[in-house]
């Protein structure tokens, strides 16, 4: 079968990850290694995406890990569509005016997932701050046909909902096996990374998750300019209201109308830093130059020592 993607390895991510403001690109680390294989797995995915007119952040995002976490039968998909109501300086999703919400979503999605025979599924979204929930209710209804149909863990990773309280309480109803909410950056930088947010805001969330018994996940991008110092004082915070699980991972620029990489974080720096998270009180700490929010998701659940399921 030709698919038109070639099965061989690559050892680092596309260029254009890096397209400084100049429109030159930026040499990667050494550290930047990238299977790029495409197996069995990878390409039935593809394919049933699709069949089913479903999109990923994995695509829209520019995920570098994208064929290996196909390929392990992971995916993040991304529902409401594939156009965003906010303009965040790192993100390389669309901005602009959505589509009206496709209710058959839900039903499409739990297909994949059961085409695919998936053991774990994230579900994200980008922001619809025009809807009057957001969005939470198609969340609950993808949760809910998955679970009609599979045994698949459900994994949601939420936009801030503007602080909707009715909102959240909507998700949290569902019971999702992991729920998950992005801090992203510091508070420092929130005016540049983060216009339209407010890290207050989004640790609120984080809390109020925690205190609905879910277990909790976010995650930080790095290279942004913020200082260790500021991490550890986020990482601090997320331990003060019960995060379960952070993820920690070098900042890509999409585009050279993107935010500019501030720096290089080195493995040793990522290594540094979970083993200062994890005695701080997280109790899982995913970190690296290539993590991303859902890399190597189900295996960070299975970390925390067997987190229950809330189907």
């Amino acid at each position: 079968m030709s698919d038109g993607i070639p099965k061989t390895d690559v050892a680092a991510p596309p260029r254009h990850f890096l397209t400084p403001p100049t429109g030159r690109a930026i040499r990667l680390p050494p550290w930047f290694k990238v299977k790029q294989s495409a197996g069995e797995n990878y390409l039935a995915l593809r394919r049933i995406l699709r069949d089913e007119n479903l999109h990923t952040v994995c695509e829209e995002g520019q995920c570098p890990n994208r064929r290996e976490c196909w390929e392990a039968k992971t995916a993040t998909f991304m529902i409401l569509g594939d156009i965003c109501t906010r303009s965040c300086g790192f993100c390389a999703v669309g901005f602009g005016r959505p589509a009206a919400v496709d209710w058959g979503e839900p039903a499409r999605l739990a297909a994949a997932v059961v085409r695919l025979g998936l053991r774990h599924a994230v579900i994200t979204s980008v922001n619809r701050d025009e809807l009057d929930d957001g969005g939470a209710s198609l969340f609950v209804a993808c949760i809910e046909q998955i679970r009609k149909q599979s045994a698949c863990a459900v994994e949601i990773l939420i936009p801030d909902f503007q602080g909707n309280r009715s909102a959240l309480a909507t998700v949290f109803s569902a019971r999702p096996d992991l729920l998950v909410h992005n801090i992203e950056t510091v508070p420092r930088l929130y005016p540049t990374v983060r216009p339209q947010a407010k890290y207050d805001r989004s640790l609120a969330l984080l809390a109020a998750s925690s205190a609905a018994g879910l277990p909790t996940k976010t995650g930080l991008m790095l290279g942004l300019g913020e200082t260790t110092d500021e991490v550890r004082a986020v990482m601090s915070d997320l331990v003060a209201i019960g995060c379960d699980i952070l993820t920690l991972g070098q900042y890509l620029q999409p585009t050279a109308r993107h935010l500019p990489v501030d720096r290089f974080v080195a493995p040793d720096e990522f290594a540094a830093l979970k083993r200062a998270g994890e005695a701080m009180g997280l109790r899982h700490v995913e970190a690296g130059p290539l993590v991303r929010s859902s890399y190597h998701a189900a295996e960070q659940v299975e970390a925390v020592n067997g987190v229950e399921r809330h189907g």
